[in-house]
């Protein structure tokens, strides 16, 4: 035999035993991430301890005009002559799904959550403030540091620590409503936020400690004094007393600095996948453009180090979680110059694609930012609308590196979720954001239902829509999340399933319930004499729901007398 045809036989047998894509093993739900880790110590001397020693990962500092200039210039440039292949995400599950971590926990998308604790957010019900307040029972211990919204920090008796933020004078109530609401979907969709809520605040129940100051994006340290904290308060959507402001709950744990949207932390030994080939991260761009956060960039992330020993907050061993945070400018808020607020979400602040197309068409092409206009009594949500949203093309202030990578899957991934919402529980996390003007409510909650609605369009029909995938005694079933919120005409649906294994093809007929369930039963293929894991006892389940989506495959194992047990969920494309 030539050395030619030894290879073509061992090339030709290893792929006839390749092993089967899934195991016989519950698929993975917890990250090892969470599991504390040691990090190396150091000295980190203070004035007030000058022989303090950290045993956490050290702090990033991410300058804004760096980040920008680096996501703007280099990064595309990098890509364009290197070679980068975007592929799937590196932490998918074998249900095609994200496992909880120290970056994602899933809520909305595995149980029932009402449309009270939708709106609660990341709060519990002890952390939400009072509305009466004894004079000086607030203290003022820091003023705020970093972005564009002014404000300060208190600490409130028996709750801990808020930071409060004022309002854009220009929009009254959209900021703070804006970062309430924002935080409550991530919060409900999985990822790790800060309790954000609105209070009204009196002078008089704020003791100002002398000599605090804050710190500006450019590094440049203020004192906060009495003419600083009026200064806020004026600034605050109600003219007067009582002043309406945002109270962000500190967070627990030492604060590392913001996180960034690729590569990993060198020093953190739970930081193992790009963070541009994170799931969550890259299906996280399908969320922003729902709610037009366009200021989804690694400056509103926080890394916070959670200490094992809650004494020592510097200690090891312990765990980074990341944050998302401030979503203040989403749901219509705006940038300077006007020029640039007309262009949010259709394109970046120096976008090369639209520039090249601009300067062939000579301008002559009328682009989706040429038509959008404020609603007459509604100024306050500026352009924030359902005309023209494309989430395929939606974009940020910038490219981020986690969103530029995001592929069908993890877009379909992240539109499962939002395909959770129902109308009355888009409405009650709109109500946490406590508008006064009547009709506000209602308004905004019909543009997020719209845009939702053009998400599931999209996403929903290419990959299959069935989820909650389970083994109800005898049967199979899913949940159809197209059917669910009527993504296309109920006619369209007609379900087909085809059983394969053991040499056999099976078609079995569907039973289809209300609320987009659908379930089937198998037919048994296995012998009881046969190992779990013998090959004869795979069976994979092919359903389609007569859309233009691809088909579900549900792999699994037949155990005879124990049943099917699902070991994995394929989408195929259509």
């Amino acid at each position: 035999m030539t050395r030619a045809s030894i290879v073509v036989c061992a090339v030709m047998t290893a792929c006839a035993g390749a092993p089967r894509p899934f195991p016989l093993r519950e698929p993975l739900a917890t990250d090892t991430d969470l599991r504390p880790v040691s990090v190396p110590c150091r000295p980190d001397p203070s004035p007030k301890e000058p022989r303090r020693v950290t045993c956490a990962p050290r702090e990033y500092t991410s300058p804004f005009a760096l980040d920008r200039i680096d996501n703007i210039a280099f990064a595309p440039g990098s890509r364009l002559f290197s070679v980068d292949v975007a592929g799937e995400a590196a932490n998918a599950n074998s249900l095609d799904e994200v496992a909880d971590s120290a970056w994602f926990e899933n809520r909305i998308a595995v149980r029932p959550m009402t449309p009270e604790d939708l709106a609660l957010g990341a709060c519990k019900p002890e952390d939400m403030l009072p509305a009466e307040v004894a004079d000086g029972a607030w203290i003022i211990d820091h003023g705020k540091d970093n972005g564009a919204t002014p404000g300060f920090r208190v600490t409130v008796p028996g709750k801990g620590q808020y930071l409060l933020k004022a309002d854009d004078p220009t929009r009254p109530e959209l900021a703070s409503a804006a970062s309430v609401i924002g935080a409550a979907l991530y919060h409900a969709i999985g990822y790790p936020t800060s309790c954000e809520q609105i209070v009204t605040i009196k002078r008089a129940q704020l003791k100002l400690t002398p000599g605090l100051f804050s710190i500006d994006n450019e590094n440049n340290k203020h004192p906060f004094d009495e003419a600083a904290l009026q200064k806020v308060l004026a600034q605050s959507s109600h003219a007067g007393e009582p002043a309406r402001m945002q109270a962000s709950k500190w967070l627990p744990g030492y604060s590392i600095g913001p996180f960034r949207y690729e590569h990993t932390r060198a020093d953190d030994p739970n930081d193992i996948i790009d963070h541009e080939n994170r799931r969550e991260l890259r299906g996280n761009r399908v969320l922003a453009a729902w709610i037009n956060h366009w200021d989804s960039r690694e400056q509103n992330t926080l890394d916070v180090w959670m200490a094992s020993d809650a004494k020592d907050k510097r200690a090891s061993p312990g765990y980074v979680r990341h944050y998302m945070l401030d979503t203040s400018e989403a749901l219509g808020g705006g940038a300077a110059p006007d020029s640039l607020t007309i262009r949010l979400g259709f394109s970046y602040i120096v976008d090369f694609r639209d520039i090249a197309v601009d300067l062939f068409t000579l301008g002559l092409v009328e682009r989706p930012w040429d038509r959008v206009r404020t609603v007459p009594g509604r100024e306050k949500f500026g352009l924030f609308s359902a005309q023209d949203f494309d989430p395929t093309s939606w974009k940020g202030l910038y490219p981020n590196p986690a969103f530029v990578r995001m592929q069908e899957r993890d877009a379909a991934w992240m539109a499962r979720i939002i395909a959770r919402f129902t109308p009355a529980d888009v409405r009650a996390v709109v109500a946490a954001g406590r508008f006064s003007a009547p009709g506000d409510t209602d308004y905004l909650t019909q543009i997020l239902l719209d845009r939702q609605r053009r998400i599931l369009a999209r996403y929903l029909t290419r990959l299959s829509p069935l989820a909650d995938v389970h083994v109800d005694r005898t049967q199979i079933c899913a949940t159809d999340l197209a059917r669910l919120r009527g993504v296309v005409a109920p006619e369209q649906f007609r379900y087909t399933v085809i059983e394969r294994g053991a040499g056999k093809q099976l078609a079995l007929a569907a039973t289809v319930m209300p609320d987009g369930g659908v379930c089937f039963t198998p037919q048994p293929v296995a012998a009881a004499q046969l190992p779990d894991t013998a090959g004869e006892r795979v069976v994979i389940f092919e359903v389609r729901n007569g859309t233009a989506a691809g088909p579900l495959e549900i792999h699994t194992y037949d155990l005879d007398a124990r049943g099917m047990r699902v070991v994995g969920l394929v989408r195929p494309g259509p």
